[in-house]
């Protein structure tokens, strides 16, 4: 056999062993199917630290659902149907904007922040992001297409409810990273302050984080999950960092983290809130797990909220 050809065949052996671990990581780290993205009644996040919060956490969902509602839905700046909830608890209240975690929904991991909202006078819109629940998509970037989802939402709000009616931009672990992400873009006028709630500084660390857990290398695994969002997802993850963006931030931010958090350790909240050149508070809530702050410790997560507003005068 030619030399020459078999140098050929090891090359493109090699190429396609390449393209395959890097698919295989695509689908693994940013890719949803149908199934997932299909939410359940009764659905809590996975892991065991939830397992003792599933009675709160469904009693929270069946509340929720005796409320009145508005089924919203846009467009994203690359033609998806982006969907979401709107509920209002009082005319003319400021509106939170709020956005969940990573492979979640607004119906599982949003209800706590409904009923937050209420008790704070707040009215509140529960976004589906893109690749999850009833929003179009397929594929998770970790907010480095999301945040433009998030800033066409504010858009939104602002041109539905008009320029009295305050709107702040929340999150929980993905969610508050994406918001982080977005507070650098252009916003309405109307955008007061943003509420991120466990969110990571950025997607390398937290991918590799993860990585790290499975027993895996991070160093060798983590190159190939990059290639796979490049390659398959048309996103580079390392693009920019909710960290890299706070120092462009000129709305008020409150930061929120469980002291407990074995997911998105509290130190990452801590790089972000000191990267922040705007306004800020850092809240750290004693004994709280992963997206579970406010349940842990209703009380105190809604005076740092009452204070944060009230300081900020919101």
């Amino acid at each position: 056999m030619d030399f020459r050809l078999i140098i050929a065949i090891v090359l493109a052996s090699v190429l396609l062993l390449f393209l395959l671990i890097c698919y295989v990581c695509f689908r693994l780290t940013f890719y949803t199917t149908k199934k997932e993205k299909q939410y359940v009644e009764g659905q809590i996040p996975p892991g065991k630290v939830y397992l003792q919060y599933r009675e709160i956490l469904n009693r929270w969902e069946k509340e929720v659902k005796k409320f009145n509602s508005e089924e919203l839905c846009i467009k994203s700046f690359d033609g998806l149907s982006l969907r979401a909830t709107y509920y209002e608890f009082s005319k003319g209240a400021p509106i939170e904007i709020m956005f969940h975690g990573y492979r979640g929904s607004a119906a599982r991991d949003l209800c706590g922040g409904i009923l937050r909202c209420k008790r704070l006078g707040r009215n509140v819109i529960t976004v589906d992001q893109r690749g999850a629940g009833k929003s179009d998509g397929n594929v998770i970037s970790f907010g480095i297409k999301e945040r433009y989802d998030v800033q066409s939402w504010a858009k939104f709000a602002y041109e539905k409810f008009g320029d009295k009616v305050k709107l702040i931009l929340t999150g929980i672990s993905m969610g508050a990273s994406t918001v982080l992400l977005a507070s650098s873009l252009e916003l309405p006028k109307t955008v007061v302050g943003i509420i991120a709630d466990c969110g990571y500084s950025s997607a390398k660390d937290i991918i590799k984080k993860v990585i790290n857990g499975l027993g895996l290398c991070a160093n060798l695994c983590y190159p190939f999950v990059r290639m796979g969002g490049k390659i398959f997802g048309g996103f580079d993850i390392e693009k920019t960092s909710p960290e890299k963006e706070m120092k462009d931030c000129k709305i008020p931010v409150i930061f929120l983290h469980g002291d407990e958090d074995e997911f998105v350790p509290k130190e990452m909240s801590q790089k972000n809130y000191g990267a922040c050149n705007s306004a800020k508070e850092m809240v750290l809530i004693e004994g709280a797990g992963h997206g579970l702050a406010y349940a842990f410790d209703q009380e105190k997560y809604l005076k740092a909220l009452k204070d944060f507003e009230k300081y900020y005068q919101f």
